[in-house]
């Protein structure tokens, strides 16, 4: 007769999280998938779609490169949170991170960007919007093609899951959004649409 033990194998919150990031560390990604840790998810996604890759490179060719090094596929560090994002576009000032590291940590950074994809809605207006607000990034600017507007969220308060922006500004596409934290107004009259996902009420 073999004695098995019953008493549930507990776990703890830091235990999961550190055997999640090794798990992310480990990982053997082809080339063409973008790979981020979000929390307690890893989350694997194609490439971007043609529209996406524009909107982000009009952001980019806009923003004054004497001041401002804005960085496209440059994951993040979030203090006290287990998650390594990865912007479509991330704005960090000169002199904020002189490097070198793969991992950029969230206070150095001024802005943030995610293009909306139908993958990623959630994400994008849900889990990264707490992450961002959760690592003091100052300004998180959502753009969705889908919905053809842009929201700028600012002023980020709380931690955790609880972590948000106070304020929020709205702009449809080919309306100007002011970027103050850049000193620049964001022209948003070629950014391109995609045919509408579902209707959604984010953020």
């Amino acid at each position: 007769m073999t004695a098995v033990d019953e008493r549930p194998i507990t776990e703890t919150a830091a235990e999961r999280h550190e055997s999640l990031e090794a798990s992310y560390r480990s990982l053997e990604v082809p080339g063409k998938l973008k790979v981020e840790l979000l929390r307690d998810e890893i989350v694997m996604m194609a490439g971007p779609d043609w529209v996406h890759n524009l909107i982000v490179l009009f952001v980019e060719r806009q923003i004054p490169i004497d001041n401002w090094y804005p960085v496209q596929t440059q994951d993040l560090s979030i203090p006290g949170e287990p998650a390594e994002p990865q912007p479509d576009l991330v704005v960090v000032e000169h002199g904020a991170f002189e490097g070198p590291g793969r991992l950029v940590p969230a206070p150095a950074v001024t802005l943030v960007l995610e293009v909306v994809s139908k993958s990623s809605i959630d994400r994008d207006y849900g889990v990264k919007r707490s992450i961002y607000a959760a690592g003091r990034v100052p300004a998180y600017l959502i753009i969705d093609p889908t919905e053809a507007r842009c929201a700028l969220l600012t002023e980020p308060t709380g931690s955790g899951e609880d972590a948000d922006y106070r304020v929020e500004r709205t702009a449809k596409f080919g309306d100007p959004l002011p970027l103050d934290m850049l000193g620049i107004e964001l022209d948003t009259s070629r950014f391109g649409t995609l045919p509408p996902v579902r209707t959604h009420r984010r953020p």
